[in-house]
């Protein structure tokens, strides 16, 4: 005698809620994690006479804040070095960014850099659409730090003065760099 069994189909909707909150498990631990752990918002804010020079300069002006920034040190060890301050062409002969005229400092808005009286040095851009003058006024000895100012327009002219209220009346800009917790990390919204 054959008996005859019937076999029901295994049932999907059981394994589908199961699939289903192991998926929902899997996204709000990943939300409690990106929240936990997310980027903070601590960055520093800067004056209304500063530019950060990560967000606030063009491609062209961030090379040129680089260079000098390198320069500064350079300009300080030549300074106590000779006990006199090397004038631009100097730089230039010593191969300097970015005082030598180069394929960079082309590409960079043709600066015609020389030292002024005061100390400081002003790189005259000779093309405003790619970056703006310079001011760098180098540091009086190793414990202060060099500044950078920028100006963007075309009738800049050299600082007679360099205290800070006055290069700000006058229309220039410094340039600032903080590094914090964003530094690689750039949002705007």
């Amino acid at each position: 005698m054959s008996r005859i069994q019937q076999v029901r189909p295994a049932g999907a909707g059981h394994e589908t809620l199961c699939v289903l909150l192991a998926a929902a498990l899997i996204v709000t631990l990943a939300a409690a994690v990106v929240t936990l752990r997310g980027e903070r918002q601590d960055e520093q804010a800067i004056a209304v006479h500063q530019l950060d020079a990560r967000r606030d300069l063009s491609a062209a002006e961030q090379g040129i804040h680089t260079d000098l920034w390198v320069a500064a040190d350079e300009i300080r060890a030549l300074r106590e070095e000779t006990g006199s301050a090397a004038d631009a062409q100097a730089l230039a002969a010593e191969g300097l960014p970015p005082f030598v005229d180069d394929a960079s400092s082309q590409r960079r808005g043709r600066h015609q850099w020389r030292l002024l009286d005061n100390g400081a040095y002003l790189g005259h851009s000779q093309d405003p659409s790619l970056a703006g003058t310079f001011l760098l006024i180098p540091a009086a000895d190793a414990d202060t730090r060099p500044e950078i100012w920028l100006r963007r327009d075309s009738s800049a002219l050299a600082p007679d003065d360099l205290a800070t209220p006055l290069l700000i009346a006058a229309g220039w800009r410094q340039v600032v760099s903080h590094y914090d917790a964003g530094v690689t990390r750039q949002h705007r919204h």
